[in-house]
């Protein structure tokens, strides 16, 4: 079974305005494993913390609480599948980057990405890769 390996990052966005309908927040540098097969793919996804000093300084501005905004925090441990895994699954993207752009059937879990954000801070990516190995082969019956 051969497996790919990926590391992908989003940029940080600071994207708030006065006007209620263009404020579209902000987000911090985002992380996202996925190892792809075969029959689909699997990812944890997680947040550095990382925010842009400008979003720092309207924080401030506004008198916000920040201590703990710099945490780094696990955000999905999911899957992507070419075919519906349950009864009712309908497809989440039409064209998914995980599947080659076919359309994927997708679900996932935060709980089980907090959990892996604590291996991964104690263990390293070594040991994400072989959490994603298994639940790759959990998921796809390989």
């Amino acid at each position: 079974m051969k497996l790919k390996k990926e590391v992908k990052f989003r940029k940080p966005f600071h994207k708030i305005h006065e006007d209620p309908t263009k404020n579209y927040g902000v987000g911090s540098l985002m992380c996202w494993m996925t190892l792809s097969g075969e029959k689909g793919a699997v990812q944890f996804c997680f947040s550095t913390g990382t925010y842009l000093p400008e979003t720092h300084e309207y924080w401030k501005r506004k008198g916000l609480h920040t201590d703990s905004v710099n945490d780094a925090m696990g955000f999905d441990v999911g899957y992507h599948s070419p075919d519906p895994m349950f009864d009712g699954h309908t497809i989440s993207q039409e064209k998914c980057e995980h599947l080659g752009g076919k359309p994927c059937y997708y679900d996932g879990s935060g709980l089980k990405a907090e959990e892996w954000m604590e291996i991964f801070l104690r263990e390293g990516d070594d040991a994400i890769w072989s959490r994603l190995e298994e639940y790759y082969k959990q998921t796809f019956k390989n």
